[in-house]
């Protein structure tokens, strides 16, 4: 839950995935920020830096007016590098351009260059970082090897390939940095989506089952408690003690129901806790069958197999595919009869709900809701179930279970 309050993409960097300076492009707010503080100690840095690089470098142009502009343009173009990374790349590397073709000293400039081609591949802009830098890159070649002659400092050489070496080492650090850094980035990122979406199919998930069991739970009280209001209210005048127990069998009825949606509400509130009480199973049959001719439905039982303890899932799916058959029965078959059959198998249960008919309505075998969560319990745990009208008329539902023995302790 305070996951959805605060999004994938807040919280501290221990929640967003990997070190915050890895996510600069993370959100609409990451975009527009200005980076104010990096930029001036960049600034400061190359400022005094390119100082000291020129003065061990005193066959270069010396740092005039022109030269502390470029050097000063460069860091004030790395403010834009969050909202517009590409045309900030391809400005750093055209000052840097013509810095080097001015002939002024080497040093810190290329840490605008690197910064600049940071921010472009990791905002995902790779192309346009590689065209930026590869074209600086080439510039550079023929500054140091052809154009060396037109441009100051007056009487230069070429440059040795040595420091070309150097610097094509350099460029492909720098590439081979920012590509690490954006693939390690896309990685967080799917991997948050994917717990992001897990966390949702959970949510789904409980949510599902939560409204699996308050379907499953007030469909059969309520069905019960219309059929015996209906029969206390016939016999009402007539038959005054008949009529008390249909009213005794709403409250017994009514009071289950509530204790067993307060134990669905106490489970969704606290979700940490266990339960107040154990879930419902095949041992509360009897209740069911009980409850079941309270409401005028006379229900056979039938037991194949030696009886196993069954794991709490598939005891509580089983009980509940039965009472949402018998449920079915009571409001939309003619029959007052219905036979339970529950077979125990190695590996497998099975169960089978018959009625003889006819059906009361269009809705023979109940409804969507009440069949569909019916086969929902079932391939919950990799099971089937079947329903539908019987050859011989009535209807019929049966399901097979994989199971496994309860385990103890």
């Amino acid at each position: 839950m305070e996951q959805q309050r605060t999004g994938t993409c807040g919280g501290p960097p221990w929640r967003r995935g990997g070190p915050s300076w890895m996510h600069p492009f993370e959100d609409r707010r990451d975009r527009t920020r200005i980076p104010w503080a990096s930029t001036l100690a960049i600034a400061v840095i190359v400022m005094v830096g390119s100082g000291f690089a020129a003065e061990g470098q005193p066959e270069r142009e010396p740092l005039d007016a022109f030269a502390r502009v470029l050097l000063l343009l460069g860091p004030a173009l790395l403010l834009l590098r969050n909202r517009y990374p590409v045309f900030t790349v391809f400005g750093v590397c055209g000052t840097a351009f013509v810095y080097f073709a001015a002939g002024y000293p080497y040093g810190p400039v290329f840490l605008t260059i690197a910064v600049a081609c940071f921010a472009a591949i990791v905002a995902g802009h790779r192309r346009a970082a590689w065209w930026a830098i590869g074209l600086l890159w080439v510039g550079h070649l023929l500054i140091a090897h052809w154009l060396y002659r037109y441009l100051p400092p007056a009487g230069d050489d070429a440059a040795p390939w040595g420091q070309e070496v150097f610097i094509t080492a350099w460029v492909m650090a720098i590439v081979a940095a920012s590509e690490l850094v954006r693939v390690r980035r896309e990685v967080w990122a799917r991997e948050r989506a994917e717990r992001a979406a897990a966390e949702k199919r959970r949510a789904d998930e409980e949510r599902l089952r939560i409204a699996r069991e308050l379907h499953d739970v007030l469909a059969h009280s309520i069905s019960v408690i219309n059929v015996q209001a209906g029969v206390g209210l016939a016999l009402l005048d007539s038959d005054p003690e008949q009529a008390r127990t249909a009213l005794t069998t709403i409250k017994a009825a009514s009071k289950e129901a509530l204790g067993e949606v307060r134990q669905v509400l106490d489970t969704l509130r606290t979700p940490g806790d266990a339960p107040r009480a154990p879930a419902p199973g095949l041992d509360r049959l009897p209740e069911l069958v009980e409850q079941a001719a309270g409401a005028g439905l006379t229900v056979d039982v039938e037991t194949v197999g030696e009886p196993a303890a069954l794991a709490p899932g598939a005891d509580l799916a089983a009980f509940r595919i039965v009472q949402e058959a018998l449920t079915n029965v009571l409001r939309h078959s003619g029959s007052r009869t219905a036979r339970v059959r529950i077979a125990y198998a190695p590996g497998r249960l099975d169960l089978r709900i018959d009625d003889d008919g006819p059906a009361t309505g269009s809705d023979a075998g109940g409804s969507g809701n009440g069949l569909a969560g019916m086969r929902e319990r079932a391939a919950a745990l990799g099971g089937t179930l079947k329903a539908g009208p019987r050859p011989d008329g009535g209807f019929r539902v049966r399901a097979e279970l994989p199971v496994r023995p309860k385990e103890t302790t």
